[in-house]
Formats: structure tokens, sequence, C-alpha cells
């Protein structure tokens, strides 16, 4: 079951007495770590199949030592729209949500130098690497006796107290115990999650041929991105459970009759790193090229903002804020590495391709930042929850004769890395593409990729204000490319 996959606090807020502290758990690891799907229009359109032919710029991100194949100074730029939609079900209720944002993909140069055997080659550009677009919306009333207020209680938080939803209690010398509230659930919980940004890259690659038919590369990437998520959450008493005779904070008169808790939370990132790329292929023949890559470990640089802003309402005109000043926290993630092959076939007018990548995410880890315990306790959790797994990547292409068009076709198969998932939350995609020789010198090419699985997500605690979210995207890329 993947009931333990996410509730470590995957969206709840980790509480100390006076301050609220962000839960970077192992979902901020899989953020930098999974792979994501956004290459050259070719690339995806072939289902991202392309460790063993990366013949243009798009081999700084699959296999470098593909440049060393290129025999014509290139030009390539690309656009990237992405779509992402999530319908959600909660406690019986069906809520839909779906962004989209456009943007400039890729822009590389491809140099080829002139050698007296074998190849030469340099590139330089840049990469959008991954698309943090996400989204999520629930609306639905809650017949179980929690809530999110609650929650804040149990763990002594300063919102629930300044908002009077809670009260602290005392022993009979006045000692302090613990906060605690009246309310009991049965409220109507609604909310809304938006997440945007990217991770992009400026690529600097070398390849050349070592023998005849041997060639091997390296590409150094230099990583930037921002990574914003905001939640709006409300708990509403619609059923009038908690009425004027209920007062949520005995000491103050005004918390009588409540009506609703209104929390909003927004995650900044800054992000930055330096990766390598290594690759090697060899054509065994004019048919046949079998080939290797490895992306070693990343270490990203995280400059995290937090800003919380929260208010509740009460039947007797009363309404109470809490704004606590905002949260800033650095710490670095290290990504583990992926280790890819391939083969692609050549005949006549037809390519298949294919690659597998390993990755084990149990590998991945929170470096500093944190004391030695909470680092200790994160890094534990990720390697009990996650797991090494083998993304699937299959393609073809066949070019018309004489017409100068390219028709394209893959499948992406991206398994969850949480251990025990079912097939249900893999990442599965499909795409098509073509490109087309427009002269001799340009080509213009377009792929399109359809994915989808499932997820879930707790508001708080586990399984007792649950999402059960079926994901589906879409992605269009368009690119040129000039000879010269």
């Amino acid at each position: 079951m993947k009931t333990l996959s996410k509730i470590i606090f995957a969206s709840a807020i980790i509480i100390c007495t006076s301050k609220i502290a962000i839960a970077q758990n192992y979902n901020d690891v899989l953020r930098l770590s999974e792979p994501g799907i956004i290459a050259g229009a070719r690339s995806l359109g072939m289902g991202n199949a392309y460790v063993a032919l990366s013949n243009d710029f798009s081999a700084t991100l699959f296999n470098p030592a593909g440049l060393a194949l290129i025999k014509k100074t290139e030009l390539t730029g690309g656009l990237n729209y992405n779509s992402f939609d999530n319908s959600a079900g909660f406690f019986n209720q069906n809520s839909n949500l779906s962004n989209s944002v456009s943007k400039f993909s890729q822009f590389g140069v491809v140099l080829p130098f002139p050698t007296v055997r074998g190849s030469f080659v340099l590139a330089f550009g840049y990469n959008q690497s991954k698309d943090f677009n996400r989204t999520l919306s629930f609306n639905a009333f809650n017949p179980g006796n929690n809530s999110y207020i609650q929650d804040l209680a149990y763990y002594n938080d300063d919102v629930a107290f300044k908002l009077a939803l809670s009260y602290p209690l005392y022993d009979s010398k006045n000692n302090y115990l613990r906060d605690t509230t009246v309310i009991r659930g049965m409220l109507n919980q609604r909310g809304k999650i938006f997440q945007e940004g990217g991770l992009n890259s400026w690529s600097f690659s070398g390849a050349i041929e070592v023998e005849k038919d041997i060639f091997i590369g390296a590409t150094v990437n230099f990583y930037s991105g921002i990574f914003k998520r905001s939640k709006d959450y409300f708990e509403e008493d619609k059923n009038n459970v908690y009425p004027s005779s209920v007062l949520l904070d005995p000491q103050e008169p005004g918390s009588a009759d409540f009506r609703s808790f209104y929390l909003r939370d927004i995650i900044d990132w800054n992000i930055s790193s330096v990766g390598i790329n290594l690759g090697a292929l060899i054509k065994v023949d004019k048919n046949f090229n079998i080939a290797a890559a490895a992306r070693l470990p990343k270490t990203f640089r995280v400059r995290e903002t937090y800003f919380l802003y929260g208010e509740s309402q009460f039947g007797t005109g009363s309404q109470f804020t809490y704004s606590p000043d905002n949260q800033r926290l650095e710490y670095n993630i290290s990504t583990p590495p992926e280790y890819l092959l391939g083969a692609s076939f050549f005949q006549d007018n037809i390519t298949l391709s294919a690659s597998v990548t390993m990755i084990d995410y149990s590998k991945a880890k929170f470096d500093s930042g944190f004391d030695v315990i909470s680092l200790d306790n994160k890094n534990a959790d990720i390697q009990t929850l996650l797991r090494s797994v083998y993304n699937i990547n299959a393609g073809f292409e066949y070019v018309l004769p004489y017409a100068g068009v390219a028709l394209r076709g893959g499948f992406m198969l991206m398994p969850s890395s949480f251990k025990n998932d079912p097939p249900d939350y893999d990442k599965k995609f499909v795409t098509v593409g073509f490109g087309y020789k427009l002269t001799k010198s340009i080509s213009l090419d377009a792929a399109f990729a359809y994915g989808w699985w499932k997820d879930i997500g707790d508001n708080y605690g586990s399984e007792l204000s649950r999402t059960y979210q079926d994901i589906k995207t879409q992605n269009l890329i368009t690119s040129f490319k000039y000879f010269f």
C-alpha cells in the first residue's frame, strides 16, 4: 500500500512550542532527484530513448558522446508547453484543477572541429531540465473527529493559539502542560495548491572519437532554478457544530460561534548546483549502436523562504489573524547517480531505439542545514521509504522517402520511487512527433507527450484528510535546427 509513502508530515507543518518550522523531507529530495521529460523535440517524439542516438544538441542531456557523430555546425532552439491536470477525490467529492505554462526550453550550438582522423566536437547552450508545474484542489465535508486545528493544537502550535482556536492547560501548580482545543472535527475542508518553477542548466560539452567508431564525451551543467508552492487551506463549521454557546478559548469571549479557519503558506526556493554527465557510444556496425552514460550525483544548494498567514472568523464578529516573520533556511540536497544503457538500430528509413535508466532513490540525502539528529531522521526516512527503479524508454522514427518528413513515436515508464507502490502510481507517457526539412539547412521538429499516473496527499496526519489524485499531463515541444 501507499499508506506510509507520504504521511510523515508530507504537506503538514512540524511545530515547536514558539515557532513554526517546515518539515523538509523526502518529497523535497524527490523534487530534485526525479528526472524530467523535457528535451529536444526529436528525442521526446521518440520517447526520450536517445542514449544510443544523441546526434544533436540534446546529447548534452542524454549522452554527450553522441555529439561526436555530428559533422555540421548546428544551432538549436526550442519551446515547451506544459499542461498539468489533477482530478482529486476527497471524501467522495471530486475536484479538478489544471494549470499550463509555456517556456523557452532549449538553445544551443554544436561546433565540430576539423581533425586528421576521428572527430572532435564542442557544444554549449541552455536546457530547461525540469518543470515543477503542479496543482491540486479539494472540497468536502470531513465526517471524522479530526481536523487541522486539532493537529496544530496537538503540537502546541502558535497558529492555533494566536487565532483563539486552542488554549493552554496547566497543572495544579500552574505549570504549563500542553495546548488543547474543543474542536472535534465535523468540519468542511477545502483548499488549493499551486506549484510552479523549473530547473534550468547551462551546459558545456565535448566529445571525441578515441578510436574508429568509439566515442566518449562529457558535459558540465551549471544548474539554477526556482520552486514556489502556495497553499490555501480552509476549515469551516457549515453545520453549526460549534454554536455560540461554545468558546474555543475560555479566556476569549470573541471565540464563540466558530465559523472558519484559514491558513495560507508559501514555500519559495532558489536552487543552484553543478553536475557532470559522462557517456560512451560504440558503432558496432553501420546499423547498430550501443551506448552507456552516467549522470553523477549532484549537490543542490536550496535557499528557502517560508511565509505563513492564518485567520479565524467567529459569529461574534471577531476575527483573529497571525502572520509571523518569514523564515529563511539554507540546506543541501544530494541526488543519486543515474546510470543509462541504450541501443539503437537503423534499417533503410527506420530507426528503433531503447534505453533503461537505473536510479536508487534511497541514496539521496540531506547533506547539511539541520542539526545532527534531524539530519539522521530525515535521511533514515529516505532509506526506509524509497527504492531503486529502472526507467524504460522506447521509440521509433520513420523517414518518408523523398518527402523530407520523419514520423516518430515512443513510450516512457517511470516507476514510483516509493516501496510497495502499485503500478497505478508509476508515471507513464506516450509520445508522438514529426520532423520536416524546410530547406537543406533548416529543419523543424515537434513532439507531443501525454502522461498519466495516480498520487495521494495528506493535509495532516495519515489517512485523516487524504486526497486521491488522478493526474494527466501534456507536453508540446517545438524546436528548430539550423545547419551551416
